[in-house]
């Protein structure tokens, strides 16, 4: 095992779940997004233990994805959040997968993929109301809706938003999701209107768990706040929450430098003083940005270490001061949810990006122990 490892609490992702239920109540189905290996978690893992603990549904973004999910034996309904490939259609059949469906193209080739396959396939009528991303616009979805029912091969199970502006509390935020709501409405009242059942009515991402309770319907699909973090800092104090992932290494050597010397690439950090130097088994090439060079902190014995010079491929250095107690193969937490660590929420902040991004990028060199 190697001494960098991602540690994944699943107590931590359960409490976490528990806190949205709180939230939400009881009524509205979780949809847990599982997408890009669990945001860096580990999908299958994550995924049945999501199960476990409740949620009804899972989603992807590829076809691929999903396929690793019925491999591993997990037989959930599975979401497609994104548009497929042609020559991907027959594997989305076979692992009876479901599908967005936002245009006529989709729905005719979908059916067609299911009769060859000889399955009824589940799909979900997606609106774009704002997003600006897929999805048939309000006004077209009551055809589309009667488009899906006329195939055979096709279930019309349910019927989706995305919202863009979930997150923000600022007022034009607020108003756009208001916005985009009032417009997915009018679709949902046009569909039901035609004589179709809207079947599994969803739109809340994390944002709108945390400030749109109309939002809910009959499922939630919250991805960032069940990893363990709000969706933007700004909603930080509106939910208590753990964050599944510590990232972990330890100390592989440790060396005086004199004052003067410089270390790593481009000699941008030069020793101010005589000074002790741990030098990490971690870096850009397990998913350690290094954009962080110069501004990341580690924590070692309960004190936060800052990196000093450039973050290598494999290897970064920290400067343990003049004087030191920290010893070699001591435990390093680079971020989580350990007291006293940086999160991902605080190296996002310094990289001007999203916590999302930083766990993402964690990759698969890195092992994952669930513990």
């Amino acid at each position: 095992m190697r001494a960098t490892r991602a540690l994944i609490h699943v107590d931590r992702l359960r409490k976490n779940i528990e806190t949205v239920r709180n939230r939400i109540g009881s009524k509205p189905l979780l949809c847990m997004p599982v997408k890009a290996d669990g945001y860096g978690h580990g999908a299958i893992p994550i995924a049945q233990e999501a199960l476990r603990l409740g949620a009804a549904v899972l989603a992807v973004a590829t076809v691929q994805e999903g396929a690793e999910l019925r491999k591993a034996g997990i037989d959930a309904p599975i979401l497609l959040f994104s548009i497929p490939l042609p020559e991907e259609l027959d594997e989305l059949a076979a692992y009876k997968l479901s599908p967005f469906i936002a245009d006529r193209e989709c729905a005719q080739a979908l059916a067609a993929a299911a009769d060859r396959a000889g399955v009824r396939l589940q799909v979900h009528l997606k609106i774009d109301t704002g997003m600006g991303r897929i999805g048939c616009p309000p006004e077209a979805a009551a055809a589309l809706a009667a488009y899906i029912a006329s195939f055979p091969s096709l279930h019309y199970r349910g019927t989706a938003t995305h919202l863009a502006k979930a997150d923000s509390p600022a007022t034009d935020g607020l108003a756009y999701t208001q916005k985009q709501l009032a417009r997915f409405n009018e679709a949902l009242d046009a569909i039901r209107k035609a004589g179709f059942d809207t079947g599994i009515v969803h739109a809340a991402n994390s944002g709108a768990v945390l400030l749109h309770e109309d939002a809910y319907f009959d499922m939630v699909r919250p991805g960032i706040l069940l990893y363990g973090y709000p969706p933007s800092a700004a909603l930080a104090s509106l939910a208590q929450l753990e964050p599944v992932m510590d990232l972990v290494t330890s100390v592989g050597f440790i060396k005086k430098v004199a004052q003067g010397e410089a270390l790593s690439y481009g000699g941008t950090w030069i020793a101010p003083t005589d000074r002790m130097i741990a030098t990490l088994p971690v870096g850009y090439g397990d998913g350690l940005p290094r954009g962080l060079s110069g501004t990341l902190q580690v924590l070692i014995r309960g004190t936060l270490y800052p990196v000093a010079g450039r973050i290598c491929m494999d290897q970064c250095m920290v400067d343990l001061g003049q004087d030191t107690e920290v010893r070699r193969w001591d435990p390093v937490i680079i971020f989580g949810g350990t007291q006293g660590a940086l999160s991902a929420g605080d190296l996002a902040v310094k990289l001007h990006t999203i916590p999302y991004e930083i766990t993402c990028t964690i990759n698969k060199r890195v092992p994952r122990l669930y513990c």
